[in-house]
């Protein structure tokens, strides 16, 4: 195998290289332009080559890179349409691929994580690897009692990829706000490192996706995989056929049967995110469309628990009642309540408006019973950050409990994903079933 040394030099030269192609490109165009060139078609072929060149790379390396990278695709919808296309081509490929693992390491690691004789815990094993991810891959088998099953397994050396990778792509930060312009990517990427040593656990995922199967066994929205086996970098798991939830974010609304389809995916994943908390005490807060299937019974399947935070005895109610007021457009009321409960400093020069921002896009889509999430109303939200960058410096500002952060990064998250999917979800009626103190 090559040194572990050699291969995060040569990650850091690929991730260092992306300044110097964008910049060699945009030289180039301006040359062009200046001698004549259609400076729009110049623009959106800059556009296309950026967005290749990018996340062609950060799907290559996976570890932090591709984290950073799906991370973002979330917030896809927000691109203004002159830029999107090429980024959402280039998003969408990043969403579930990668290069895989070789058969030898795949071997290695289930031998040091399953014992010598793993084989025989497996009627069949793939060594075709059937999904590729950021910290790891799964391969279908059929375990020693006839189930179907995925078998996830950690690259070799992810941790030392990962933080390496996130220790560059800080200093990159500017570069990649041109996919989002106005998110404060290194936020992002702080917030991506600090959980990284609990994604990388996977006894700890293995606990929290057995929390959810028992707390949801009987949801008919919802289907979480039983764990069958697991060991410090592998899981073994039920595996889930289905439709990922990528192809709706990348095709149009095919006819009123497929909208149905939409809304219902999205009123079941809302419904998620907000009741998962008071139902298993955790919130999963890693959303996007690689970790979600929809499934041939309706039923939607969550394949990824990596990425879950402690949320014990539900949505907490502080964060109840200004969600209640920012669906009501109090921002004085929002204000003063976000000051009572010590999350602003009583003397702090914020405006009602400013501090409602913390919320970002969400407020709006609960002031209705219906609300319809699309590409147009997360393009004005986009508009909205580009111009006012007020609201990532109040998140800044705000004193929150770690577990409010996640919580509206999540929300935030899923409004993008909901947006990209198009459908029209009833969100204040599923605010008022799993939020005490939430009237509506």
């Amino acid at each position: 195998m090559t040194d572990p040394r050699m291969r995060t030099a040569r990650r850091a030269l690929k991730l260092t290289s992306l300044p110097l192609g964008f910049a060699g490109r945009a030289a180039g165009g301006w040359a062009r332009g200046a001698s004549g060139g259609d400076r729009t078609a110049i623009a959106a072929q800059l556009a296309t080559r950026n967005a290749d060149q990018l996340f062609a790379v950060l799907g290559e390396l996976k570890g932090g890179a591709m984290k950073v990278g799906q991370a973002l695709s979330v917030y896809e919808a927000l691109i203004p349409n002159e830029l999107a296309e090429p980024y959402h081509q280039a998003l969408i490929k990043l969403q579930a691929s990668a290069p895989a693992m070789p058969v030898g390491d795949v071997h290695r690691m289930l031998d040091e994580q399953l014992g010598r004789q793993w084989p025989s815990r497996f009627r069949e094993f793939d060594a075709e690897a059937a999904h590729a991810a950021s910290i790891g891959q799964v391969h279908k088998a059929v375990w020693r009692d006839g189930r179907e099953v995925a078998v996830k397994i950690q690259y070799p050396g992810a941790e030392q990829a990962l933080l390496s990778d996130l220790r560059i792509l800080r200093r990159l930060a500017q570069l990649l706000k041109i996919i989002v312009p106005g998110m404060d990517v290194r936020a992002l990427i702080d917030e991506l490192t600090t959980r990284m040593a609990v994604e990388l656990d996977y006894l700890a995922e293995a606990d929290h996706q057995r929390t959810f199967a028992a707390a949801l066994a009987d949801d008919p929205g919802i289907r979480v995989p039983k764990v069958v086996a697991s060991a410090p970098k592998v899981i073994v798991s039920e595996w889930l056929d289905g439709i990922p939830l990528s192809h709706f974010a990348r095709t149009p609304v095919a006819g009123a049967d497929d909208q149905r389809t939409r809304d219902h995916i999205g009123a079941t994943m809302l419904e998620w995110v907000f009741s998962s908390p008071s139902r298993t005490g955790l919130l999963h807060c890693d959303p996007h469309h690689g970790n979600f299937r929809l499934m041939s019974d309706g039923r939607i399947g969550a394949l990824d628990f990596g990425a879950v935070a402690p949320m014990p005895g539900g949505i907490p109610a502080p964060l109840a009642r200004l969600l209640q007021l920012a669906a009501d457009d109090d921002a004085d009321a929002f204000l003063q309540e976000s000051k009572n409960a010590g999350f602003i400093a009583a003397d702090h020069p914020i405006t009602p408006v400013e501090a409602m921002g913390f919320l970002g896009a969400f407020p709006a889509t609960v002031r209705n019973e219906l609300f319809h999430f699309n590409r147009a109303f997360m393009q004005a939200e986009g508009a909205r950050l580009t111009d006012f960058h007020g609201d990532f410096q109040t998140v800044r500002d705000l004193d929150l409990p770690p577990e409010y952060l996640m919580l509206a990064r999540t929300v935030g998250g899923w409004v993008g994903i909901l947006a990209q999917i198009d459908c029209t979800v009833a969100a204040r009626g599923i605010l008022r079933t799993w939020i005490p103190g939430f009237v509506g």
